[in-house]
């Protein structure tokens, strides 16, 4: 999650213009450098480039060279992050050529900022940024090298545990694609295919999130776990589009920045209208721009160019002591064309709610622009990104001009005022357009099965784990010397069998223990078999597959996962029931979920599958520890286990209040009409 505040950043049309002008030169040139770059490279025979501009930076892929790209276009999809000065103009602080990240983020902000100010929003007149994404389909579209009415195009993905990854399925299902990690795809023949439990089937344009080298582990990184193997090749033999470019990330190098100006007038005959911040790069000119740097490090911010990991974090002369601006300086000297040097512009602030009030914080502007038949198209809009509150991290507070949604910073809606009535511009087909009637077909990527089965199974088991830890509290609620009761030692030796508590030293644990560790089930995150670990691996499973998702049901997993802050030791036993039952009927309602609103295809019978298979497992244990031959207590043991089972009520509308372990067993293992007994569950499977 990342915080949103409630007031936008509001954009007059006419300054707008100016700044949407400027990008998509901007991006048209960055777009011709990159093409000379990986092909003639006439700019760096006349001089006007110098090599290690180029070579030195890890952007540069030698792969790529002379790599074909569809459309004419390495830079189909940019962004940059600008920043408004002292004087009122804006200026580029940094290019985003290689997967820029935002647009995704920009446009859920529109949609919840439009719902909550909806009168505001109407009368301002605000341009929608639906225009900019139909813009994106149609390159995608287009780009496609086979099957243009009807391309198979994919989100390429790092995984879950990527930061920006709601965005990637956000996107995914706003824009209709399949969302894909590395393992999804293969390259057999050249050719790209995504594997399903169909079979393969081809896929004509990747549009990727991924960093350039860690595409491909056969030709570029090859500790890389995230791409797919063979991918530039297929690149190169023409059947697959990769948008951006492979390659492309050679556009983020800051050591261009200073060399702008002159490439522009070069290659388009025009002055650059959207200037950079003012750079020096430490590899042109060199000692000269030592001096300037030595001179004015007071002043300045001191940039790898590599612009990764952490020694990629910018210096802030100002925040040096004298021995460490001698070592960065030490640092600069010895390799100079590794190092930009830039102005530190003092940002302009914006406007935040604070709860009681309005604070100032410093922002910046991430926008964005795509690559049309003959242009360059801008997002009418734009992430606003700002400052996060002063002192509220030690880094914010050392360094209060770094602009960051990692170092606890927000973001704000960005209003792009329309001189005259805004048109309505929507993703959906033309009313009365030709649609091809479809069914569900088993084209599931294997890895979304997986996950899929693995839900149903987190589910069940929270669910069983939830409702197990539930009839013990109620017993000790009920009675607190209950520990060595029947019906409390029936639930321990449950929790036993279905491995919830370790089964060695059983004889040798007293009562305090066993108290002791079942309330741990309740509270402690660290153990393997607890509630808390398994809601955890239940919202992990849903997070693989939030594409799939809907929003409500992704809602209750969201519920879910709160609970996990409301887990805390030391809670007195009600509070604990009150819990518990809460996450009971929050795990029903995600069941309904997927029984109710899900359509009955490969997805959902995976879904299904792993929960009857895990509700089986679980009602086996529970009647093997419960009714065993020979245990303790029978009769409390069949009490709790219909408790458990849910199933009290059925058993007493049969049999009133005789307990006995036959119809017990009866209705739990072979009553093919209870969705409790395990019949029940091999007969869904």
């Amino acid at each position: 999650p990342w915080q949103l505040d409630a007031i936008p950043e509001v954009i007059p049309a006419r300054e707008w213009e100016g700044v949407a002008l400027g990008l998509a030169q901007r991006a048209h040139l960055l777009d011709l450098i990159l093409a000379d770059c990986y092909g003639p490279q006439r700019l760096l025979r006349e001089g006007l480039l110098p090599p290690a501009a180029v070579f030195a930076h890890p952007g540069f892929l030698r792969a790529c060279h002379e790599l074909r790209v569809p459309g004419g276009h390495r830079l189909h999809l940019y962004g940059a992050d600008l920043v408004r000065g002292g004087d009122g103009r804006w200026r580029a602080l940094a290019d985003r050529a290689q997967a820029p990240s935002g647009a995704g983020y920009a446009l859920e902000n529109r949609i919840v900022l439009s719902r909550a100010l909806p009168e505001a929003y109407r009368e301002c007149r605000v341009q929608r940024l639906a225009s900019f994404f139909v813009g994106l389909r149609e390159t995608l579209v287009r780009l496609a090298p086979r099957n243009r009415d009807n391309p198979r195009i994919v989100l390429l993905t790092p995984g879950p545990y990527n930061e920006t990854y709601f965005e990637h399925a956000y996107l995914a299902r706003y824009l209709g694609y399949t969302l894909v990690e590395g393992g999804d795809l293969t390259v057999r023949d050249d050719c790209v295919f995504l594997k399903t439990l169909g079979g393969l089937h081809p896929v004509d344009v990747v549009l990727r999130r991924l960093d350039d080298d860690f595409c491909d582990p056969l030709e570029l990184r090859n500790d890389s776990t995230l791409g797919v193997a063979g991918l530039v090749q297929a690149a190169r033999a023409g059947n697959v589009a990769i948008v951006n470019a492979l390659g492309s990330g050679l556009a983020q190098n800051p050591a261009w920045m200073p060399l702008l100006p002159r490439l522009c007038r070069h290659l388009l005959g025009e002055d650059l209208r959207l200037e950079s911040v003012p750079s020096w790069w430490c590899g042109l000119d060199v000692a000269a721009t030592l001096s300037h740097v030595a001179a004015n490090l007071e002043h300045l911010v001191i940039k790898p160019i590599s612009g990764a990991g952490a020694a990629g974090e910018p210096v802030f002369g100002n925040q040096l002591s004298s021995a460490a601006k001698t070592a960065l300086l030490a640092r600069i000297a010895a390799r100079p064309f590794a190092y930009i040097a830039q102005e530190q512009v003092r940002l302009s602030t914006t406007p935040v709610w604070t709860g009681g009030g309005f604070s100032p914080r410093p922002m910046t502007l991430r926008a964005f622009a795509v690559a049309t038949r003959d242009a360059y198209a801008v997002m009418p809009g734009a992430l606003t990104r700002i400052a996060a509150a002063p002192g509220a991290r030690a880094t914010e507070s050392r360094q209060p001009q770094i602009v960051s949604m990692q170092r606890g910073g927000g973001s704000k809606d960005t209003w792009v005022l329309a001189d005259g009535p805004v048109p309505h511009v929507t993703l959906l087909r033309p009313v009365g357009a030709p649609v091809e009637l479809k069914r569900g077909g088993i084209d599931l990527p294997s890895r979304v099965a997986d996950n899929l089965f693995w839900l149903g199974r987190y589910g069940e088991r929270a669910e069983d784990t939830a409702r197990l830890l539930r009839a013990g509290v109620l017993r000790l609620a009920d009675d607190p010397g209950s520990l060595a009761g029947r019906e409390f030692g029936a639930l321990v030796r449950a929790l036993r069998q279905t491995g919830h508590l370790p089964a060695e030293d059983e004889d040798d644990e007293d009562e305090q223990d066993i108290g002791a560790r079942f309330l741990a089930l309740i509270h402690d995150p660290a153990l393997p078999c607890g509630l808390p670990a398994t809601l955890r691996g239940l919202h992990r499973a849903a997070f693989a597959v939030r594409d799939r998702l809907s929003n409500d049901t992704w809602r209750i997993v969201n519920h879910l996962d709160q609970q996990l802050g409301r887990l805390a030791p030391g809670a007195q036993l009600g509070d604990d029931l009150v819990l518990l039952n809460r996450v009971v009927v929050e795990l029903a309602a995600l069941a309904a979920m997927g029984m109710e609103n899900t359509t009955r295809g490969p997805g959902w019978r995976f879904l299904d599958i792993g929960r009857r298979l895990e509700r089986a497992l679980f009602t086996c244990d529970l009647l093997r520890a419960l009714i065993a031959d020979g245990a303790d207590g029978v009769d409390a043991g069949l009490e709790v286990a219909l408790d458990v089972a849910d199933s009290a009520i059925t058993y007493r509308s049969r049999y009133l209040t005789t307990l006995q372990t036959a119809p017990v067993l009866d209705l739990l293992l072979t009553d093919a009409s209870n969705p409790r007994a395990v019949a029940f569950q091999l007969n869904a499977i």
